[in-house]
């Protein structure tokens, strides 16, 4: 029987990423999660050293503090800054590892990162640990790689459609437009664009 929030095991989206810098449709996509997976609450990790990604722009603890800027004033949303405290490359499994015993989690990513999910590192012990809950265009069907799909067939691995329309929103277009003094109003919270503005971030003087 699924758990309500009024009682039951608890149900914890987990929403990792970069947050570089955090913007609504992050936001827009943890809100979804809560009302239509009906989970008590979102985490967002700030991932430390992504180990498939370059170099991030903006520093752990300003990514933080960003995060937590956006969503201050959100019911159901925490900040967990696990990754960010751990030293070295940042691995989900480690992660999953080191997380309380008890909740249900599921792991929020696109129908673009499902694509690419079993080139993630020990993404079959990831899948077995965590329902994925995979945010994809309404009345599309979900796109599942064929090594998952085998897992899924076993009963050693859940998925989970979150219908959701995609924003044209990106980290990358905000850091683009905030290098080039153009107005992010629409892409990000007052906090967060005050915060960019006093510690003088993503400026092209900040560009690696």
């Amino acid at each position: 029987m699924i758990a309500t929030k009024t009682g039951g095991q608890r149900r914890i989206g987990l929403l990792g990423g970069s947050f570089d810098p955090i913007h609504h449709a992050h936001l827009c996509l943890a809100r979804a999660a809560i009302n239509q997976a009906n989970l008590h609450e979102v985490q967002f990790i700030p991932a430390g050293q992504p180990w498939q990604r370059s170099k991030l722009i903006a520093s752990p603890k300003d990514r933080a503090a960003m995060v937590g800027l956006a969503i201050a004033n959100e019911p159901g949303f925490r900040l967990n800054t696990i990754e960010i405290e751990r030293q070295g490359p940042t691995y989900t499994l480690d992660t999953l590892r080191a997380l309380p015993l008890g909740p249900k989690y599921y792991w929020l990513l696109g129908a673009d990162q499902l694509i690419n999910f079993c080139t993630w590192s020990n993404w079959e012990s990831i899948a077995s640990m965590v329902t994925l809950l995979v945010a994809i265009r309404p009345q599309y069907d979900l796109n599942i790689p064929i090594e998952l799909d085998a897992l899924i067939k076993a009963g050693t691995a859940q998925i989970q459609s979150l219908p959701f329309e995609p924003m044209a929103t990106s980290a990358t277009r905000v850091r683009e437009y905030l290098s080039q003094g153009q107005s992010v109003a629409e892409d990000l919270s007052p906090a967060v664009i005050h915060y960019i503005q006093t510690h003088h971030l993503y400026q092209t003087s900040n560009r690696n």
